[in-house]
């Protein structure tokens, strides 16, 4: 992030610096370690203010991996992680991380520290692997994790864009027509003393109103696009996107699935990791909707008070008759984390299944619908030239 920091130089004048920093306690020690006061520190406002980049996490989680596989202790690994990367902000997060490392604390502690940067996940596991002195193992089981719900998401946004393309290019050409082409068809009628059809009476009243507030409307129409613009942001923002998918016909159900999916996987990369089944629990409750969270509260009060996990789910609804029978194999043979992992690996198939079948039927409905509109449009549009063509015959 960058931060504007106003401070004294050692002859007393007072400077304005813009700092890449963690948060403003990094940024006032950056310009202490430059041997000035700080007197202020903020943000940067109005177009100087540039958007935040993500921290990445999956690459991060990788490239340790591979240098710990090659024998590197942790503080060699990110020292080297340092030396390599350029960007400003990440290597404030790697150094403020080693930096903690030297000082004598645990890699999940100093990630603990940098709560918005590493999710309380990635840091569950990391914990895990010190009691078991295996951090690549368990940075391969993260990395396999995350592979699987990459994997998962984009094949829901892949299925995702050819319909919203149609869609796109539907609206762009319905509205194209109504806005630009029916009003100067609507001038050429106007005069011709004909009767017209209702249907294109109405169309031809559109286009005489359109074109007596053409600039009305195009206001109008461009505070409308501004201000969908910005309430689709606030949706993918707020994790909103699924509420919107939901909506589609035939999609609740296969969305608790996928849900669910992700529960099993987490819980079982969580516990194939040596983390008791209360804390993977508490952890799992990110990759939740606020419904749902409230569910996996009351399954955790159950696991806690003595009952097993598969009946715990199963009584708050956060299981289905395939997943029970496979938990309870796993409970019985003492290997609860696979088979939590199969489960998620058997619905994903299945939603994998799902979505191919579900995109072929709903783009060509789409693309009927979508064809219908418009030429709707067009053939109310040349109505009046028919019937003037029949006349002249």
């Amino acid at each position: 992030m960058q931060y504007v920091v106003r401070a004294l130089d050692p002859t007393q004048q007072v400077q304005t610096l813009v700092l890449e920093a963690l948060d403003e306690a990094d940024a006032r020690a950056q310009a202490r370690a430059q041997r000035l006061s700080p007197l202020s520190v903020a943000r940067p406002r109005g177009w100087l203010l540039r958007r935040d980049e993500k921290f990445p996490l999956l690459l991060f989680a990788q490239e340790l991996h591979a240098l710990l596989h090659a024998g590197l202790s942790v503080i060699e690994s990110l020292e080297a992680l340092i030396e390599k990367d350029t960007n400003i902000s990440r290597r404030v997060v790697l150094i403020r991380l080693a930096e903690q490392l030297r000082q004598g604390q645990r890699l999940s502690t100093a990630l603990r520290n940098q709560p918005g940067i590493f999710p309380p996940l990635f840091v569950g596991v990391i914990q895990a692997a010190e009691g078991t002195s295996d951090l690549p193992r368990a940075l391969a089981r993260f990395l396999d994790y995350e592979t699987r719900v990459q994997s998962v998401r984009h094949r829901v946004t892949s299925a995702a864009i050819y319909p919203a393309i149609l869609l796109v290019v539907g609206l762009t050409v319905s509205l194209f027509l109504l806005g630009y082409v029916v009003p100067r068809f609507a001038a050429v009628y106007e005069g011709s003393g004909r009767n017209l059809p209702w249907a294109s009476q109405l169309l031809m009243g559109w286009g005489q109103f359109a074109g007596r507030h053409s600039a009305e409307l195009s206001t109008g129409f461009f505070i409308a696009v501004t201000a969908l613009a910005w309430w689709l942001r606030r949706v993918v923002a707020t994790g909103g996107t699924w509420r919107v998918v939901r909506l589609l016909p035939g999609t609740r159900a296969k969305l608790a699935i996928l849900q669910l999916s992700r529960l099993y996987l987490t819980m079982g990369m969580l516990l194939e990791g040596g983390i008791p089944i209360q804390q993977a629990l508490r952890l799992c409750t990110d990759v939740l909707n606020v419904q749902a969270r409230a569910q996996l509260h009351a399954t955790r009060a159950d696991v806690e008070s003595g009952h097993t996990l598969s009946d715990s789910l199963h009584r708050h609804g956060l299981s289905t008759p395939v997943a029970l029978r496979l938990l309870r194999v796993g409970e019985q043979s003492g290997q609860l984390g696979q088979m939590l992992s199969r489960t998620a690996i058997f619905y994903d198939e299945e939603m994998a299944r799902w979505i191919e079948r579900f995109t072929k039927a709903f783009e060509p409905v789409l693309m009927a619908a979508i064809g219908i509109v418009i030429g709707f449009i067009v053939i109310l549009l040349y109505m009046p030239i028919f019937d003037l063509a029949g006349s002249l015959q």
